[in-house]
């Protein structure tokens, strides 16, 4: 089976690969644990000190790796320079915080010493997805090869181009040979990897399916899974909001990526109070957006990264609308050969229609009313996932209080909209997966946090244990 590289903005196909065959994964995932046994035993600042060179290997080939996002995803040429940027931010981030992350931590007991190490697994197996081809990636790589795991990338089928080019960053920036590769297989494969003794954990970012069936699979190999899957983030817009600040955010946020992001928000829970006002803004905010070539500066949408998947965001639009949702603006496909969708407003969502019951993965704004502030939060959590969430207020102290306490999701923000940080940790809960990636537990999740214990004075042989 070939795997293909296509411009969704204009079908082109652009590259074919073939896929690995079973002698050619065995040679990678051998090469890959024999560069983790040297890698492991190299000082953290030098791994660290290698990091750092690959934040400068991304500045200086920003323009071209853009270009690359571009030609195979669709993302607009500005948001992918900003990705590139993003990930020589995690780059450096955890170059100089890393060592100090993994540094024995001392904990007072009855030993002459004892402390918790952080110590490395060995080759970690990244499942990762096409939404965002550089950063998911970067987000698991950086912390788990300063703590001196390898990593082998299973990338999407349709960015093979975006993960050669990861690849050849580590070796760019001198990591020694085999500590980072990829993998060109299909997804149908990714479960004899997994099981190979060599992979000792797996992360995956994507679809929940996709995390059921891994992490059901990892669990039955007893190995550690950081699973990141769909989201459908509620944003809570409550009456005392300044709403034109409100719906700046929530369309930033909604159409961020051609609304191909898991973070990205997706309901937006209105108090009836200004509900209509909310409306009118929304879908005449929208309404503006450049849609257009994803190469030309001034593009804010580009196309989706399939037919297909523009195709299933259609599908959902109009069974909305088919149950009662009212179309505001945009739910109609646009013409030409690219995967084009436009800006789309649905208003008077309810649950039980899929764009208030499923990830709508595409530019698509679906509101729902609700009677007041507790009714509001009820509907926020009223919901599978709990990726992000966010609440827009004048009052900040309310607004903290209701993030802090009361919103189920693993990131919630206050007046902005919800993005990753890699000074901050970041995932879910319920279907939107679990483990953390990015801070300090991103750099702790696929380690192992190792007691030693130094006895005070010699135990006599065969002294009884209190355990």
């Amino acid at each position: 089976m070939a795997i293909e590289s296509r411009n969704p903005a204009t079908g082109e196909v652009l590259r074919e690969y073939p896929e690995m065959d079973a002698a050619a994964v065995d040679a990678v995932l051998e090469s890959c644990h024999a560069a983790f046994l040297s890698w492991r035993q190299r000082p953290i600042h030098e791994r660290a000190a290698l990091m750092a060179r690959a934040a400068d290997v991304l500045d200086s080939n920003r323009e071209p790796y853009s270009r690359l996002m571009v030609e195979e995803m669709g993302k607009p040429i500005r948001q992918a320079r900003a990705e590139v940027e993003k990930c020589a931010w995690c780059c450096r981030h955890y170059a100089e915080e890393g060592p100090g992350l993994l540094a024995p931590r001392d904990v007072a007991t009855d030993a002459a010493r004892s402390f918790v190490a952080y110590e490395p697994l060995g080759v970690v197996l990244a499942v990762m997805p096409w939404n965002f081809p550089f950063w998911q990636v970067f987000r698991f790589a950086a912390p788990n090869l300063v703590a001196g795991n390898a990593g082998v990338l299973k990338h999407a089928s349709n960015v093979p181009r975006c993960a050669l080019a990861i690849e050849q960053v580590f070796a760019e920036a001198g990591f020694p040979e085999d500590v980072f590769r990829t993998l060109l297989i299909g997804s149908g494969r990714v479960s004899a990897v997994l099981e190979d003794w060599r992979v000792r954990a797996v992360t995956v970012t994507g679809s929940t399916s996709a995390g059921r069936a891994i992490g059901s699979k990892a669990g039955e190999l007893l190995k550690k899974a950081v699973l990141e899957l769909g989201g459908s983030d509620p944003y809570l817009v409550l009456a005392d909001a300044d709403l034109d600040a409100a719906v700046a955010s929530c369309v930033a946020s909604r159409l961020v990526n051609g609304g191909q992001s898991c973070i990205a928000a997706k309901r937006f829970i209105v108090d009836r109070r200004v509900a209509r006002p909310f409306e009118e803004r929304m879908a005449a905010r929208m309404a503006r957006t450049r849609m257009g070539d994803p190469m030309a500066e001034d593009t804010e949408l580009g196309p989706l990264a399939r037919h297909d998947l523009r195709d299933d965001v259609h599908s959902q639009v109009v069974r909305s609308v088919e149950s009662g949702a009212r179309l505001l603006l945009g739910g109609a496909i646009a013409e030409g050969r690219g995967a084009f969708y436009p800006p789309t407003v649905l208003a008077g969502v309810a649950p039980g229609m899929p764009a208030a019951d499923e990830e709508v993965f595409g530019p698509v704004a679906a509101i729902l009313e609700a009677e007041d502030e507790e009714d509001a939060i009820r509907i926020a959590n009223d919901s599978l996932f709990g990726l992000g969430a966010a609440v827009f207020t004048a009052d900040v102290a309310k607004g903290e209080r209701i993030a802090h306490t009361r919103l189920e999701a693993g990131s919630c923000f206050v007046n902005d909209f919800v993005r990753s940080d890699p000074r901050l940790p970041f995932g879910g809960i319920k279907e939107s997966g679990y483990g953390r990636e990015l801070g300090e537990l991103g750099i702790h999740e696929l380690v192992n946090v190792k007691t030693v214990y130094v006895a005070a004075a010699t135990v006599a042989p065969g002294a009884p244990s209190t355990e």
